[in-house]
């Protein structure tokens, strides 16, 4: 199994990192390790560093976008790291973000990261997330045309053919998002929610099979029964088990699809 979504060098982890990643590896599961700024990243490149199971990205978050300034040099220079095997996580996040200077600044940043991904031939790992409530709108504007996943869309689409694709992160678009999303190219990362929600169903079961990757987001979202502890990627079970039962196949069938389509994507050995 691969968990390809975790941030384990999080300081929430400093006690027991190695008692977590020894819990993972008595349940078979390898991990890409996530970066969320420059610091995080440098430590998700360390921590990959010293286990031949664990992988890392690179990338500066949305929501930490305002907080340090991108330099395009710096990350490209980790990007050269043989254990960084993707750029993020970046993306768009209109959640926490509700003024337009801001989110501009956003998707500003955003392609410059995608640029960087061009540059290094990197896959992405990107984060999108929507306001829990419809955002006001400007005259003349539609509620999907403010949305996260239309701006994210729209951006990919002018792209695609450059990038060497991706994983669209903790998903919570609609079944119509999923399906643009693959038709551009990326997969669709199922995390805990999955297992605490009934919302995303008909998407779990409809999309491709080959185009599902699992991940935990650790140290956030632990699936059922863990929900409102801390998540760590042995948890990852639980996701393999609810994408099972909803599209009525064996654990091993989903364990065998989705770990080969991370391998391909990510290029793991």
């Amino acid at each position: 199994m691969i968990d390809t979504h975790c941030h384990i060098q999080d300081r929430q982890y400093d006690v027991d990192r190695n008692e977590i990643i020894k819990r993972a590896r008595e349940n078979n599961v390898s991990m890409i390790c996530v970066g969320t700024d420059f610091k995080m990243s440098q430590k998700a490149i360390a921590l990959a560093e010293l286990h031949n199971d664990i992988w890392a990205s690179i990338g500066l978050h949305p929501n930490d976008n305002l907080g340090e300034v991108y330099d395009q040099s710096q990350y490209k220079s980790l990007a050269q790291h043989p254990k960084v095997i993707a750029i993020g996580e970046i993306g768009l996040d209109y959640y926490r973000t509700v003024d337009e200077e801001k989110k501009k600044f956003q998707r500003e940043r955003f392609l410059q990261q995608l640029e960087l991904a061009e540059q290094t031939q990197k896959p992405v790992i990107i984060h999108c997330r929507d306001p829990l409530r419809p955002p006001r709108l400007k005259a003349g504007q539609s509620a999907s045309e403010a949305s996260a996943h239309r701006d994210m869309q729209e951006i990919l689409k002018s792209r695609a053919h450059q990038l060497l694709g991706g994983v669209i992160h903790s998903f919570t678009g609609t079944y119509d998002d999923a399906k643009k999303y693959i038709e551009l190219g990326f997969c669709i990362g199922l995390n805990g929610i999955i297992t605490f929600t009934r919302q995303y169903d008909a998407t779990v079961q409809k999309i491709p099979l080959e185009k599902i990757l699992i991940e935990t987001d650790s140290p956030y979202l632990a699936p059922e029964p863990h929900r409102g502890k801390r998540n760590e990627p042995a948890y990852i079970v639980e996701v393999i088990k609810q994408i099972g039962v909803l599209r009525n196949i064996s654990d091993e069938d989903v364990i065998a699809v989705t770990s080969k389509t991370a391998q391909t994507l990510f290029g793991l050995e």
